[in-house]
């Protein structure tokens, strides 16, 4: 069980970096927020091990090749428009701020979760009841992201002008992070 344990708070980080990058970002994020953002996180980092290991290994190294390039490619996305908003606004007339919506928090879900669906492979050869160790990542990763989003809100005050670069320039390094870890056989 505390190998479960170690896996989830590895797998949760970056759902962490996320949502630690989305309360500097995102003006009057609070609890509400960081539960629905916790929610969705979870439920994806729940979602991901248990179809990682319905799929088997007979895809396992399918999904090993790609799914740097599926997690950079959506957190570049993301991030990138939300350092090219911050930066080409003048200041003079303010641009709509980034929001949760339905469609950003998904992507987000399912760019922090890519590695929890490899992990679900791997379950394959373990022996481990994968329900449980399923909501244990879940859980985790909805604890985390509670209390990244809530620690990026104190941090965005700090960084109030700049906010939205700062967190689209997380995202963006997050991307490149996963991204190079998985080039180079990190």
């Amino acid at each position: 069980m505390a190998e479960i344990f170690l896996i989830a708070v590895s797998l949760a980080l970056d759902a962490f970096a996320v949502s630690v990058s989305s309360g500097i970002a995102i003006p009057g994020f609070g609890w509400r927020q960081a539960v629905k953002m916790g929610l969705w996180f979870g439920a994806f980092q729940f979602a991901m091990p248990l179809a990682g290991w319905l799929l088997g290994s007979s895809v396992s190294g399918y999904i090993e090749a790609v799914d740097h390039w599926v997690a950079f490619g959506l957190l570049a996305l993301i991030g990138g428009r939300m350092a090219w908003g911050a930066l080409r606004s003048d200041g003079a007339e303010e641009e709509a701020p980034a929001d949760l919506s339905a469609r950003r928090l998904c992507l987000l879900a399912i760019a922090t979760s890519i590695d929890a669906l490899a992990g679900g492979v791997s379950m394959v050869f373990m022996r481990v009841d994968v329900f449980l160790s399923a909501a244990v990542i879940g859980v985790v990763a909805f604890l985390l992201s509670v209390v990244g989003g809530l620690a990026g809100k104190r941090l965005g005050g700090l960084f109030q002008k700049r906010a939205e670069l700062v967190g689209g320039l997380v995202l963006l390094g997050i991307g490149v992070k996963i991204l190079v870890e998985h080039t180079l056989g990190g």
